[in-house]
């Protein structure tokens, strides 16, 4: 290139024009690249999302984003998804805050529309065999407000003492037979790690027993089980517990409750609320007349034969009997023997034992009982549904997988970050 070692030399105007241009343009650009982004906040209510939605929802460019996974050690393509985990912290750089949405509420009453909608098809397709069924009943609560001992004292037998603070380990379902009725209890834990079982017991229950200590009033457990009731659309009954205690005011409580639209009958309003004590057993009779009344009111059938439906309360792993899960019968009849289908999965009732720990042969309708037999551990709040043969069930099984397949991208095109690690690499996240 030359260049000209006369100094005196004077550009021409229209060249001077140019230089400063080019210079100015050189300026802009490195302040662009240099300059904050501006805060923002987005909101997501998916388990995970796609790199290709990312941009429309940060509002950057892909190739910006593209550059924060790279520098993370992450190698994806537009149709890899990532959880929220990544997300946020993609976002930590990109200055969005990415707030995850609480889709509880969307979540209960999307499993409370499951089982109304399981009801309605049983009653309409087989009208012949409709019976009257018990009533389940959850009783909800804050932890150590005398919850089971209040189901204990109702079934007449100390089968647990107390919870003293601690974790109860699953949803303990009973049966109680009252004035030659039966009766479905649920015992919905307290402490607060139990929030989704609590949900679901409230989801498949016909009436809510809110538990409150007459000496205590309302506790975050005790809105938090409000909330999942009224969500749920089920009556409440309040059991205002440990009368027995001289601290006790029922005037307290029930000012409290009007607070969440629970305003007592002698109060001019229309919620039940029954004086009791578990530890001495005073008004537990009054309780269960409310519950029969309410119940009655309620006019519950549900058909005993035809095709059995049911919804799974808890699941778990064990070590002797593999996976098992409670369930709540909603229809028909589920016997020893039976193929069912549950997602995507089948398997053949193995063994039903009911609340005493008993082997039985069968559930009916409003019956709880543990079943084995499931080929993998089932998700609570599934419908298990019975089939006549083991054929039906994997017919149903492969369409089941297929739909879902068609609902994700394939393991080609788009996975998980957390697979997609580079060579040499680590991935930066929170989790421990």
């Amino acid at each position: 290139m030359f260049v000209s070692k006369n100094v005196g030399v004077k550009l021409d105007p229209g060249t001077t024009t140019r230089v400063k241009h080019l210079y100015q343009n050189k300026l802009n650009q490195s302040e662009k690249t240099t300059a904050p982004l501006p805060e923002k906040t987005v909101s997501l209510k998916e388990d995970s999302i796609k790199v290709s939605a990312i941009p429309p929802l940060f509002d950057i460019p892909l190739s910006g984003i593209m550059k924060i996974f790279l520098s993370k050690g992450l190698l994806v393509n537009v149709n890899s998804e990532i959880d929220q985990e990544t997300l946020i912290e993609i976002g930590k750089e990109l200055n969005v805050t990415v707030e995850i949405e609480d889709m509880t509420s969307e979540n209960e009453l999307g499993l409370k529309t499951k089982v109304m909608e399981l009801e309605e098809t049983a009653l309409s397709e087989d009208k012949d065999s409709v019976e009257s069924r018990p009533p389940v009943i959850a009783i909800m609560g804050h932890v150590d407000h005398g919850k089971t001992l209040l189901l204990d004292k109702i079934r007449q037998s100390r089968v647990v003492e107390g919870e003293a603070g601690g974790i109860t380990q699953h949803i303990g379902a009973y049966q109680v037979t009252s004035n030659e009725s039966v009766m479905t209890f649920l015992d919905t834990p307290g402490h607060e790690a139990f929030t989704s079982l609590r949900a679901r017991g409230a989801q498949v229950t016909d009436i809510a027993i809110l538990v409150v200590a007459a000496d205590e009033g309302i506790k975050p457990q005790t809105i938090e089980a409000i909330n999942h009731a009224q969500v749920a659309d089920v009556p409440i009954i309040v059991a205002i517990n440990k009368m027995d205690k001289p601290e006790a005011d029922t005037e307290k409580v029930k000012q409290q409750l009007s607070q969440y639209n629970l305003l007592a009958e002698d109060w001019g309003g229309e919620t039940v609320m029954v004086p009791v004590s578990a530890k001495t057993g005073d008004g537990i009779d009054s309780l269960l007349e409310m519950i029969h009344l309410v119940s009655d009111m309620q006019e519950l059938k549900a058909p005993v034969s035809g095709i059995a439906k049911a919804v799974v309360i808890e699941s778990n792993l064990s070590a002797q009997k593999g996976p098992i899960a409670t369930i709540i019968v909603k229809a028909g009849t589920l016997s020893i023997g039976d193929f069912f289908v549950i997602n995507g999965s089948y398997g053949k009732v193995r063994a039903i034992i009911n609340d005493l720990g008993k082997k039985i042969k069968s559930l009916k309708p409003g019956d709880p009982g543990e079943i084995l037999g499931f080929s993998e551990v089932p998700e609570p709040g599934s419908i298990l549904e019975s089939k006549l043969t083991e054929k039906e069930c994997k017919v149903l099984v492969e369409e089941f997988k297929a739909q879902e397949a068609a609902k994700k991208p394939s393991q080609k095109n788009g996975c998980f970050t957390r697979s997609l690690i580079l060579p040499g690499r680590r991935r930066q996240s929170s989790r421990t």
